[in-house]
């Protein structure tokens, strides 16, 4: 089974690579090929981020509600940045400075993801869960390919916390974890 983990970053070398193909392009036609792929995903990834992943962290990690609360911030950003790029042509100025928000928004977002949630989240959580998330995150893709059936829209990234801290307030988590880590050399 796909460690969520290890899905979402394939993901985000997948980004890199489609946003460093764009450098490369110069015609209209071949700008939105490259883009409309690259941006559905984003829409996608960050829903399926929502959805699956940052519900665990924030039951599991460390600085879970921080490293939540500043992505779904960044989610938000890289949203506005692709309908901006959604308002104007492929390839004029106008669409150029969205693509290089969303680009400058994700590229944040992916090293601050990588270096803390993502960490965070291998330290606490176990194999099988994260097989699970990740079975779970394949599925969500799979279900809104291109965008299908996907609601768009910025989340309020404190609103959104106090709703998932409300749902797992007094639930265990779904590995039969107590969520506290090891008892190992604690007093």
């Amino acid at each position: 089974m796909p460690d969520i983990t290890s899905l979402i970053l394939d993901d985000h070398d997948w980004f890199r690579r489609q946003f460093a193909r764009l450098d490369d392009l110069t015609e209209p036609d071949e700008l939105a090929k490259v883009w409309q792929p690259l941006a559905d995903l984003l829409d996608v990834h960050a829903a399926a981020e929502e959805e699956i992943f940052y519900p665990h962290l924030l039951r599991r990690g460390d600085d879970a509600e921080d490293e939540t609360l500043d992505a779904i911030g960044d989610h938000n950003d890289i949203r506005d940045a692709v309908l901006e790029a959604e308002q104007h042509p492929p390839g004029s100025q106008a669409w150029l400075d969205a693509v290089r928000k969303a680009r400058e928004a994700n590229s944040e977002h992916m090293a601050e993801e990588e270096d803390d949630g993502l960490a965070d989240f291998r330290r606490h959580a176990g194999t099988k869960l994260r097989d699970e998330l990740g079975q779970k995150f394949l599925d969500f893709k799979k279900r809104h390919e291109g965008g299908r059936d996907l609601v768009v829209e910025d989340l309020d990234p404190e609103k959104y916390v106090e709703e998932i801290e409300a749902k797992i307030g007094t639930a265990a988590p779904a590995d039969g974890s107590l969520g506290i880590g090891g008892l190992k050399g604690r007093d």
